[in-house]
């Protein structure tokens, strides 16, 4: 058997030119207990936390292969939730920078996050049409909503009552009781989706925004709080006939009732404040005080609104009063005392329009305790920017205070190219090329150019040049970052440039049917003294078609021309003469290149296939499919013939021309990679996308076995798989409202499959230690008894012991979904190791919340089994004494810290007042000391 060849991996290094993803939202977050200077926005799959006032990034946290969809900042600063597309939700601590909780439940993209005000619980609404209320404190899911018939686009908690707002794509606002866990209302007033709600006047208040540029106003009053307090209980109680208004539809306040739980809330629309934008609603918010609210559509506008408190709105109505009694005296009218109400415009105003430069896709804001308002804007094209609003002045006016653009492109990078030397890597966009530091990943560099298709540096690394969308070519002076000249070089677009392997000129192909030979020249200037470098062309190739690549073979003997007819031609570089035509692909061949040795040419097309052929007769070795979308670039990796292939299908291939296998697979951008570079040495590769970011992947020296990739591939494809499947039912439980909040996924068959080998491993060494004592027995004299290695490995522990070490690993939020895909033939030893866990008073908590569950599902089964009669009697004895065992000690606990609070409260109040003393002393005795220097002088 030959030797297998050994290829070596290439990994991600680094992700670079992102200033902030589109896709997510931007959040202030408070570092170092600052508020209002940094802002997390979503970068691609990490969140970075930039500094507004150094533009710097002053922490990255990371995620792991899906796009991050949504940021909520903790109430107390310190933590960030982050949803993601595959509908999991990570936890940062925002000190350490570490995920510490996965929230697995959602099925597609997180669209919505909020924590309630403690911060104690966490909602997630979802494109999946699911709300799942999670328990942060515990780390595991609470229960699932369900009502919604499209994507959730925003969740509220309401801090006084334990109520939840949810407003949906299915143009519904839904009301839930988070005590009985179903939906009491529902608002029916919108005719297009509901985008964006919030809430103001310390909760009283709901705003709604929709695809209209109207913002809709609902007063919410709380029925109970009105109702006469005479009213008999059972009138009150929320459980009366669930089914008694069923659907029944309120005309008056555009509500459908689903239950007659409307006696907690009475939502009545109250009116509408009109928005200059006329598309939908992208964002509507409030600072966290709720005096301020503002909203965008989908251009470049943020519109900011005042919200008066009750005792603003009190003042106003007084002078209002006044103005109308004068004037009724004026006009010697006796007209009885009228109430004198505010209009909605009067009591939401109008501050400022806040015009940015680009299109805004998220914002955020918070109010300064000096009455000044903070506001980050993310917008579309890659750019951070904040501005301040003073809220004193007569006329509130914007000022910009920081604009975060130097850290990327504002369009997609349409060219890459790397030095000689390997350390700086060039990209260029619709307006700008820019330098990168390889190894630091700073933009040392920043030219404005014309829309770049093309580029090149020059021979020496000090000089680039630019092809462009308008046919001209630019060179560009490194040093001074200038534009040194520009030249009219095809009259539609430069698609292609390659540089001649002697580094004498280059070819350039474009939309103009021409394939142009150009040489560098050093030419002197009349303003300067010394001679600087030109370009002069010197031949010309015309052809019948559109030319979209161009390639030279190592021997700069033969040209490579791919044409808009699908073919490539192989000409003669001295002569011009035709030698080669390569044909047989059914759409334009977008990219090739030619190996180091001169003897495979490898063609990528819009057909999605790869074509490797020898130069020698053009004859096709092999064709591949490569990607499930266009081929857009493809390269050879130096002196190999390995090849890198990139496509619209967002993935970067590698590739062997010679045994015509596929390597491996660069899987980290997020949409279509518009182009890759690989540095001359073959150690790196990056790569842009339309996703906005650049990546740097590094050659590893951890050598890759083709076997072992493909083993992997299928293993992640069962993963998914699994992730796909159907959840598994509970027994009883019908597909109402709610719902187990988790999901199954690889990671709770795996808790699953572990707790079933520990239960296995308990069932073999007690019967093998009942085997022992009976040998022993029969023997008269103690045998010494082997330990099972895996025992051994946790310190000689028991076998009951291990289940419950076992036990603990399992992850909180997975606990229930493990436990779910448990078969039956496991409860009973589990339902006996708990009694003799809690007997102990071990993990009461964590049992109690297991055992009661598995009640639940199997309620059935093991109410059926004789058997477990016994154990469930004493599970239920030691069960409630060890439970108000913990709850004395809580209880004890919470006094004795209750009884420290209030010590220290007292102590800080009496050295408080004995410093406001000290220092009126202080402030006495030193204007009695100015007052003697002021005699003295008189």
């Amino acid at each position: 058997m030959g030797l297998t060849r050994q290829y070596l991996r290439y990994g991600p290094a680094a992700l670079f030119g992102l200033v902030g993803s589109a896709r997510g939202n931007a959040a202030f977050v408070a570092l170092r207990g600052e508020r209002g200077r940094c802002v997390a926005v979503p970068a691609c799959e990490h969140v970075f936390v930039w500094d507004t006032r150094k533009g710097e990034k002053v922490l990255i946290l990371k995620g792991l292969k899906q796009e991050v969809s949504c940021l909520c900042p903790s109430p107390d600063g310190l933590h960030l939730a982050v949803g993601y597309e595959d509908g999991s939700i990570r936890v940062f601590s925002l000190l350490s920078g570490e995920a510490n909780i996965t929230f697995n439940g959602h099925k597609a993209a997180v669209t919505a996050l909020q924590y309630d005000h403690l911060g104690g619980r966490l909602v997630s609404g979802s494109k999946d049409t699911d709300v799942i209320v999670w328990d942060v404190i515990n780390e595991s899911g609470l229960y699932r909503l369900r009502g919604h018939k499209d994507a959730v686009t925003q969740v509220l908690f309401l801090k006084e009552k334990n109520l939840l707002v949810t407003s949906g794509k299915d143009t519904l606002v839904k009301w839930w009781d988070l005590d009985t866990q179903h939906c009491f209302k529902t608002l029916v007033g919108h005719r297009t989706e509901v985008w964006g709600m919030a809430l103001i006047s310390e909760e009283k208040r709901l705003i709604t925004g929709s695809a209209d540029s109207e913002l809709r106003v609902w007063d919410i009053a709380y029925i109970q709080e009105v109702e006469d307090p005479d009213e008999p209980e059972s009138k009150k109680s929320k459980g009366s006939s669930p089914r008694a208004e069923d659907d029944a539809e309120d005309d008056e306040t555009l509500e459908l009732d689903e239950h007659p739980e409307e006696r907690l809330v009475k939502c009545s629309k109250v009116g509408s404040i009109m928005r200059e934008g006329r598309d939908r609603i992208v964002t509507l918010a409030t600072d966290q005080t709720g005096k301020i609210l503002a909203c965008h559509g989908t251009d470049a506008v943020l519109e900011v609104f005042s919200v008066l408190s009750e005792e603003e709105v009190q003042k106003k109505v007084e002078k209002k009063m006044k103005k109308a009694k004068k004037k009724a005296k004026q006009n010697s009218e006796e007209e009885p005392e009228r109430s004198v109400e505010l209009s909605l415009q009067e009591e939401i105003q109008r501050i400022t329009n806040i015009r940015a430069s680009s299109k805004i896709k998220s914002f955020d804001l918070i109010l300064s305790p000096k009455g000044e308002l903070k506001i980050v804007l993310l917008l579309q094209n890659n750019i951070i920017e904040s501005y301040n609003l003073n809220l004193s002045a007569q006329v509130p006016q914007a000022v910009r205070v920081s604009k975060i653009t130097i850290g990327g492109h504002r369009s997609d990078v349409r060219t890459l190219a790397f030095s000689s030397d390997n350390i700086a890597i060039l990209s260029g966009a619709a307006e700008s090329v820019k330098i990168w530091n390889r190894s630091t990943l700073q933009c040392i560099r920043t030219m404005d150019c014309e829309y770049a298709l093309c580029s090149l540096f020059v021979p020496g690394d000090r000089q680039v040049i630019i092809g462009t969308k308008t046919g001209k070519l630019q060179l560009y002076d490194l040093a001074s970052g200038s534009l040194v000249e520009t030249l009219n070089a095809h009259d539609g677009a430069v698609w292609s440039i390659a540089l001649s392997p002697d580094q004498r000129g280059f070819v350039t192909g474009g939309a103009d049917k021409c394939v142009k030979f150009w040489e560098f020249e050093f030419v002197k200037d009349e303003s300067s003294v010394q001679k600087r470098l030109s370009m002069k062309h010197v031949r010309i190739l015309q052809l019948d078609e559109d030319v979209l690549c161009v390639r030279y073979s190592p021997n700069q003997k033969l040209l490579a021309v791919s044409l808009l007819d699908c073919t490539v031609k192989i000409f003669y570089v001295d002569t011009l003469k035709f030698f080669l035509s390569l044909y047989g692909h059914k759409l334009p061949v977008l990219c090739m290149d030619i190996s180091y040795d001169g003897t495979l040419i490898a063609t990528g097309s819009a057909d999605r296939n790869v074509k490797i052929w020898g130069l020698d007769f053009g004859d096709c070795h092999r064709s591949l499919f490569a990607h499930d979308d266009s081929v857009m670039y493809l390269q050879f990796v130096a002196k190999s013939h390995l090849f890198f292939t990139a496509g619209k299908d967002s993935k970067i291939k590698q590739w062997d021309a010679d045994k015509f296998e596929h390597i491996q697979t660069l899987e980290g951008h997020h949409q279509e990679v518009w182009c890759l570079a690989l540095s001359p040495n073959g150690d790196y590769v990056v790569s842009a996308s339309h996703d906005k970011s650049l990546r740097l992947w590094e050659r590893t020296r951890e050598p890759l076995v083709l076997e072992e990739e493909r083993e992997m591939q299928r293993e992640a494809e069962y993963e998914e798989s699994v992730a796909k499947e159907e959840q598994p039912v509970v027994a009883g439980e019908t597909q109402g409202e709610t719902g187990l909040a988790g999901k199954k996924t690889i990671e709770t068959i795996k808790a699953a499959e572990r707790i079933m080998e520990a239960i296995e491993l308990y069932r073999e060494e007690t019967a093998k230690l009942k085997e022992h004592k009976a040998i022993c027995k029969a023997a008269g004299k103690e045998i010494p008894f082997p330990v099972n290695p895996i025992l051994r490995a946790y310190g000689n522990i028991t076998p009951s012991a291990y289940v419950l070490e076992v036990f603990k690993k399992v992850k909180s939020s997975e606990l229930e979904e493990s436990l779910l895909v448990l078969p039956f033939s496991y409860v009973p030893d589990l339902l006996r190791l708990f009694n003799e866990y809690i007997h102990l008073g071990s993990e009461v908590e964590l049992l109690c919340r297991a055992l009661l569950f598995l009640l639940k599902i199997h309620f059935g089964q093991i109410t059926s089994n004789h058997m477990l009669v016994t154990v469930i009697e004493n599970l239920k004895k030691t069960t409630i004494s060890r439970v108000s065992e913990a709850r004395d000690m809580l209880g004890f606990n919470m006094a004795g810290l209750q009884y420290l609070k209030r010590e220290i409260e007292a102590k800080d109040e009496v050295t408080f007042f004995a410093d406001a003393t000290d220092r009126f002393e202080e402030k006495k005795r030193k204007r009695k000391k100015k007052e003697k220097m002021v005699l003295a002088v008189l």
